[in-house]
């Protein structure tokens, strides 16, 4: 089925006119614009071409825009410039809680420079108060920013009023009209703005283009020096076939701009009548007539965004901004606007755009009711029954094995206070960090009980199935323990997903469970809107030879059993960034048990073990030195990692749960030597299946790394070793 693309707010495609207009720039004119000979002359005039076409859609004198890489460094270069070039006359800057994080950022470093920032709120429909803009106004204040029309909501910002009292009072006005511009007229005299940010993309041009208005005589401060192009305000030579292609479409915006309003507006009426007229419980977020014509902010009451968006067959939307597709928390607009958390994580954000059809928002409309329906906590709609060709398990679901764990910090506050009965046949219970419980039944056995339960880190239902269970029958083998059998637990979108994907999850984890040896006998099911598996495992272990994460001892070496990175693995699976070959590999890693690390340790002295799963290699370190009561070190080249691992993570593929275990690990971690974000992150990577990290006698390790090869462990290291009695703090070095 062809895609439907209702993203327009995201990025625009490049409008078949614009490309045409880029054609010459790819091939016979190449100069530099500065050169002074016919090369450069050619694309100088196409550069100054480009600018009166910009300067004509939006009202100003040609002189008056300089070219940028987008609307970001539009933004940095206004407020940054502001600040830089008026602060010895005040350090006061005003913007409002709804702005791009273009602009929040950029205000947030300020303050960190010794500005003063004050955030204006806004009402329930998204939108400023020009008086309460003015009442915030002090004799230090030297810049205000308010955004034209928000992003998520569509809320057209009253600049014009704000632009008059900014005058009025003296300050410098600053509009991010990266939504506006190309969809409603805007134009600079009547919004009395001095700066105004233009981002290509949003406007049928390429990305990496854009444009700041700067009114004639304000001053700006440089944020990228060099030499003196574009009027000695943004150096670098300039992107002439992006510069040719945002002309053309500012061109084309300015000649059809009542109908390229008109097109999207009948087109986004009509998706939010179909819409509110199917399912009276939706809720339409931003102003009802002040809003841009092809933005659409709605919420579905009982049903997260991103499930419904998973639930989708062929419309690409945004859950909220587009900036923030991964992360989980409400939007900060909405939050602004007062909608409660419960309706704002299930706002979804639809905008129209030139080239969709009416039959396009009829398919759209109907899969959106649809999917409501099917997902809403009423629903009454029978099992799929029906085999689903191909189905991207990871799609139905928000988080992705392990990284979807609760963050370490919020567990902590959650567990501190819990009190267990004692018991003098608990051999480990929850006053450790491990992941598995200890129960002495005589004294030649002990019980040793895990449960663990997540959600897809990969596509295939078969290999989810298979992983799940290798991660929880790794929490026996970490204890020293020997599975016995199995329970599964399960939760399933049985009106989203056919029975056979849960057939195939449940063949993946059993055969998974025949390789451990040991049967699985039954289990829990319940329905729900993302599928979810794990099992309770039970096993036994000799009552004093069992392993914890707690008996580390000075001069212990440290060594993990697999590789580093899955959790990034797994992001980029989701986001299509995988070829074959590594996805293979990285199914193979996280289905592989932890049983021959073990079998091997059996044969030589473990003082601690853990396994390495959400909470990061930092993470579980953390918790072995603590509960041991020792500092420990790694060797960072030492440690093994994923092939390319890092070139994804450039690419972007960093889970959320990554980043909350740096967050966690930083106030006890000491980084010796120079660490890139990307290297820090790599070290608190949220695992799923990974290796044994055990603590044991230095003098055998090299011993044991042989022998882990020779039983098929092969990328078994020593990374580290335990350096003295201590508080659980981590060394890090090169």
């Amino acid at each position: 089925m062809k895609s439907i693309y209702l993203d327009y707010n995201a990025t625009t495609p490049v409008d078949p006119e614009v490309a045409k207009a880029m054609e010459p720039f790819l091939h016979g004119l190449f100069g530099n614009p500065s050169s002074m000979h016919r090369y450069g002359t050619e694309t100088r005039l196409a550069v100054e071409q480009a600018r009166e076409q910009v300067a004509r859609l939006i009202g100003a004198q040609p002189y008056e825009i300089i070219f940028t890489s987008g609307g970001t460094e539009s933004n940095n270069l206004a407020i940054q410039g502001v600040a830089r070039a008026l602060r010895h006359r005040g350090n006061h800057i005003i913007t409002t809680s709804i702005e791009h994080p273009a602009v929040i950022e950029v205000c947030r470093f300020l303050e960190k420079e010794g500005f003063q920032v004050t955030y204006v709120p806004v009402d329930r429909y998204g939108m400023v108060d020009p008086e309460q803009v003015e009442r915030a106004i002090t004799s230090s204040t030297i810049l205000i920013s308010v955004m034209h029309a928000n992003n998520e909501t569509g809320t057209i910002q009253p600049v014009a009023e704000i632009g008059k009292i900014a005058r009025k009072r003296g300050v410098i006005m600053h509009s991010d009209a990266a939504q506006s511009v190309g969809k409603i007229p805007v134009e600079v005299g009547q919004l009395q703005v001095d700066l105004l940010s233009v981002a290509g993309h949003k406007l049928y041009a390429p990305k990496g283009i854009g444009a700041l208005y700067i009114r004639q005589g304000v001053q700006l401060g440089k944020i990228i020096h060099g030499a003196d192009h574009e009027q000695n305000r943004r150096p670098g030579t300039e992107n002439i076939l992006a510069i040719a292609g945002l002309g053309k479409a500012c061109e084309l915006a300015a000649e059809h701009l009542d109908n390229h309003a008109a097109h999207p507006k009948r087109l986004r009426d009509r998706l939010q009548q179909l819409l509110t007229e199917a399912l009276p419980e939706v809720v339409v977020h931003g102003h009802p007539l002040e809003r841009l014509p092809n933005t659409l902010n709605v919420s579905f009451p009982g049903i997260e965004a991103t499930t419904l968006l998973g639930a989708l067959e062929t419309v690409a939307a945004s859950a909220g901004a587009a900036c923030h597709a991964d992360s989980k928390d409400a939007s900060s607009v909405l939050a602004a606007m007062g909608v409660p958390q419960e309706v704002a994580m299930g706002a979804i954000r639809l905008s129209t755009g030139r080239f969709n059809t009416e039959e396009e928002i009829e398919e759209a409309g109907r899969q959106l009711i649809e999917a409501a329906k099917a997902l809403s906590p009423k629903s009454t709609e029978a099992p799929v029954n029906q085999p689903q060709e191909v189905v991207r398990l990871t799609h139905y679901s928000h988080g992705l094995g392990c990284a979807c764990k609760l963050r370490p910090q919020d567990l902590e506050t959650v567990v501190r206070d819990l009190k267990v009965l004692p018991h003098p046949d608990i051999l480990v219970g929850p006053e450790t960090a491990d992941d598995a419980a200890v129960y002495r039944i005589n004294d030649e056995t002990a019980l040793v009980e895990t449960l663990d339960f997540f959600s897809p880190v990969v596509d295939d239902p078969y290999y989810f199935g298979a992983i799940a269970a290798a991660n929880a029958l790794s929490d026996v083998y970490a204890m020293g323990g020997t599975p016995l059998f199995a329970l599964n637990i399960v939760a399933f979108p049985s009106k989203r997903l056919s029975l056979q994907v849960l057939r195939d999850i449940l063949k993946g984890a059993q055969d998974k469970a025949d390789e451990a040896g040991i049967p699985v006998l039954g289990g829990h099911t319940i329905e729900d809107n993302e599928p979810k598996y794990g099992m309770v495992v039970t096993g036994k272990v000799h009552p004093t030879k069992f392993w914890t994460n707690s008996g580390a001892q000075p001069g212990d070496a440290l060594i993990l059993t697999k590789p580093l990175g899955t959790g990034i693995y797994s992001t980029a699976l989701k986001r299509g960034l995988l070829t074959q070959e590594q996805s293979d590999k990285l199914y193979q890693q996280m289905a592989t048990l932890n049983a021959k690390a073990a079998g091997v340790f059996h044969d030589f002295t473990v003082h601690a073990c853990t396994d390495v799963t959400g909470f990061g290699l930092t993470g579980h370190l953390r918790e072995l030195a603590k509960g041991s009561a020792v500092d420990v070190e790694l060797d960072y080249l030492s440690i093994p990692w994923m092939q390319s691992l890092f070139s994804l993570m450039v690419a972007g593929a960093i889970p959320g749960g990554t980043r909350n275990n740096l967050a966690y690990a930083e106030p006890w971690t000491e980084w010796n030597g120079s660490f890139s974000e990307h290297e820090k992150l790599a070290l608190c990577d949220a695992q799923t299946s990974g290796g044994l990290l055990v603590a044991v006698p230095a003098g055998e390790s090299e011993e044991i790394l042989r022998a882990l090869e020779d039983a098929g462990v092969v990328r078994a290291a020593r990374i580290g070793h335990v350096l003295r009695s201590g508080e659980g703090k981590i060394s890090v070095s090169k």
